[in-house]
């Protein structure tokens, strides 16, 4: 009985033997990577989750169509007509990408409120991991908006004058932008008891922000206090940065504010992208954990 297993042990199959070398799963062992790792399998399941609510899909494809045509048309006309048109497109991507947010908000009430985070509770998954999947499958959802925000601004007779590599940059800035404000739906989802009060809530101070902003007017324009707030609004920034990046110039008749943020749009953006980051998936992980744990 010795002699047998003292050969099964010694067999060239290795059968019995803990596995040696490379491990097959070796992102796993990494923090890191395998935040990474859990984050796309989360980021893959959201986006195939998408067919059962296509409701969710339709919106962030024909919210921008209603957009373009309610400001460069209804409002546009009386603002600088094709010029502005033209102009208007910065502004109008700098709200569709901060609207997304609500995409954000919405995807991850529902998950809290049907369960479906309590039953990944129950798997070895990171808490950033889980939160981090969400905003990274609504960047897609994003894509997505800007296409069509972009399609319909060349049908309104908007056209870049600038290299590809400054459209590019441009683009990749507006995302960006989006992935930092998809931290901010995570949290008003967290904070907030079911999906209706997310939605609303989530709406709520978009509105405030993308319009006192100079998205689609001056912001110079704007009386008192607005004037300020308008200036270091961040979605202003934005749509600055895209101007520049795109080559598009004011219309006739358009004040441009000179303020710090002005003249460093993109530098500006980025940096703002960067704090809210910071502070929201800090905030949002606190918040994850609490309302986890009760």
């Amino acid at each position: 009985m010795t002699a047998t297993t003292d050969t099964r042990t010694a067999s060239p199959s290795g059968q019995g033997a803990p596995p040696t070398g490379a491990s097959p799963t070796r992102a796993r062992r990494s923090p890191v990577l395998r935040v990474l790792a859990e984050s796309a399998d989360l980021a893959l399941r959201n986006l195939l989750h998408l067919r059962r609510t296509p409701g969710l899909l339709i919106t962030c494809l024909v919210e921008p169509v209603v957009y373009a045509m309610l400001i460069g048309y209804v409002f546009g006309n009386s603002l600088g007509g094709p010029a502005y048109r033209s102009y208007m497109l910065g502004g109008l991507l700098a709200q569709t990408v901060a609207f997304t947010t609500t995409f954000t908000t919405v995807g991850l009430s529902r998950d809290l409120e049907q369960g479906m985070v309590d039953r990944f509770r129950t798997l070895p998954i990171s808490r950033v991991a889980l939160l981090l999947g969400r905003t990274t499958s609504d960047l897609a959802t994003c894509v997505a908006s800007m296409a069509v925000t972009t399609a319909c601004g060349l049908l309104m007779g908007w056209r870049p004058h600038a290299g590809p590599f400054e459209v590019a940059a441009g683009f990749l800035l507006a995302l960006l932008f989006s992935f930092a404000m998809s931290w901010i739906g995570v949290f008003v989802a967290l904070v907030t008891p079911n999906a209706q009060v997310a939605g609303s809530l989530g709406l709520i101070w978009l509105f405030p922000a993308t319009f006192i902003s100079s998205a689609f007017v001056s912001g110079s324009s704007l009386p008192g206090p607005l004037s300020t707030v308008a200036v270091w609004n961040p979605i202003t920034s934005l749509a600055n940065a895209l101007r520049h990046f795109f080559g598009n110039t004011p219309p006739p008749g358009f004040r441009v504010p000179h303020d710090w943020p002005a003249q460093h749009p993109a530098l500006y953006t980025a940096a703002c992208s960067a704090l809210l980051i910071a502070v929201f998936v800090t905030l949002s992980t606190w918040c994850y954990r609490a309302r986890t744990s009760r």
